[in-house]
């Protein structure tokens, strides 16, 4: 079966579940989308590691790299490989440079392990047929950065007020008490005057 290559093209909040966020998966060069319900706390991972945010202390996602880079196990891909019920399962494709295994995982869970270790996520062209969206408009795939977008009630915060002395302050505490989203919507305002 062959595989079709997926990339992140962003992130918002769920209008539809309290608490939960949309993840957006987008085909490498093409338009259909599969829009991915997750949870805040991979959220919040994911976008530590778009963001390339520091944290004090590593995040679950982080001790499983290290863990499994102690033993010499590499992730060499993820693939988003069934969609049942409304629910996306995907597994990790592993090697210890002697044998391969697959792990199932929870797609959120693989997306944030597959930033981490540099690999490509997949998927299979059913599951685009049975759960992606097309898009008429072409956004970029996120690069670098994520924002909160407009409708997440993180985003209500502003920041504008705040000089940027305070800004910075304000990130570094904020990732020293591990509030970690709110460190991105401060880390974005530094941005935006940049």
């Amino acid at each position: 079966m062959e595989k079709i290559r997926l990339e992140i093209i962003g992130m918002s909040y769920s209008q539809s579940q309290s608490g939960a966020y949309a993840l957006i998966l987008g085909e490498k060069d093409g338009k259909r989308r599969l829009p991915i319900i997750i949870g805040g706390f991979e959220a919040q991972s994911i976008a530590i590691e778009l963001e390339k945010i520091k944290t004090p202390r590593p995040l679950t996602h982080d001790l499983f790299k290290t863990f499994a880079e102690s033993f010499d196990v590499r992730i060499s891909e993820v693939i988003v490989n069934k969609f049942s019920e409304g629910v996306f399962y995907a597994v990790l494709l592993c090697s210890d440079g002697k044998r391969e295994i697959e792990i199932d995982s929870r797609t959120s869970d693989a997306i944030a392990l597959a930033l981490r270790f540099g690999c490509p996520v997949y998927t299979y062209e059913s599951i685009m047929v049975a759960a992606s969206i097309l898009m008429e408009e072409d956004p970029e795939p996120v690069k670098q950065g994520y924002s909160v977008e407009e409708g997440d009630p993180l985003s209500e915060t502003s920041y504008s007020e705040n000089s940027l002395e305070e800004l910075h302050q304000m990130l570094q505490s904020a990732i020293e008490n591990e509030e970690y989203e709110k460190a991105v919507r401060i880390r974005d305002e530094i941005k935006k005057r940049k």
